[in-house]
């Protein structure tokens, strides 16, 4: 019978060769942007979210190269947020998609959004990064979530 060690280093041997690539630098970037939500004011990192462009929720359109190199970009980030020790929810993953985006130089749109819990009537935020018609991270969440802040790349706010 196979440790868990060596299943997991098959699987991770089976996994394409962009998420083998990326995957120690992201599972690293999740924790530096974990490190950053926690110690920086949200006044202070919202400028290096992108450009502001208030709450009308905007999706930029790509070219199906851009389109299949955000998937492979979502994939790797999902993947790599399985395996951290600590917490990578939405946020660290929504700054990990901007920063490899902007890597990449695929427009994004990175969003934040609030909802009311019909149970506990408590307020839940989320945030999510889309890119054409792909959800990087956080999924379809326009249907569930109010839009209360939008930041795209600086090459669309630009237009």
């Amino acid at each position: 019978m196979l440790s868990t060690f060596q299943r997991k280093a098959i699987s991770f041997t089976r996994q394409s060769y962009f998420a083998r690539l990326w995957f120690v630098p992201v599972w690293c970037l999740l924790g530096l942007s974990k490190v950053v939500i926690f110690t920086v004011s949200f006044r202070r990192l919202a400028p290096y979210l992108g450009s502001a462009v208030g709450v009308t929720p905007w999706v930029p359109l790509l070219a199906p190269s851009q389109e299949a190199r955000a998937l492979k970009i979502g994939r790797v980030i999902r993947l790599a947020a399985r395996y951290t020790p600590w917490t990578s929810n939405c946020f660290p993953q929504a700054v990990a998609a901007r920063l490899l985006l902007s890597f990449y130089r695929i427009p994004y749109a990175l969003y934040f959004g609030l909802k009311r819990d019909p149970d506990t009537g408590e307020f839940k935020a989320h945030a999510w990064v889309a890119a054409g018609r792909v959800s990087v991270t956080g999924g379809t969440s326009f249907g569930h979530y109010t839009v209360v802040s939008c930041f795209v790349s600086p090459q669309l706010a630009d237009t």
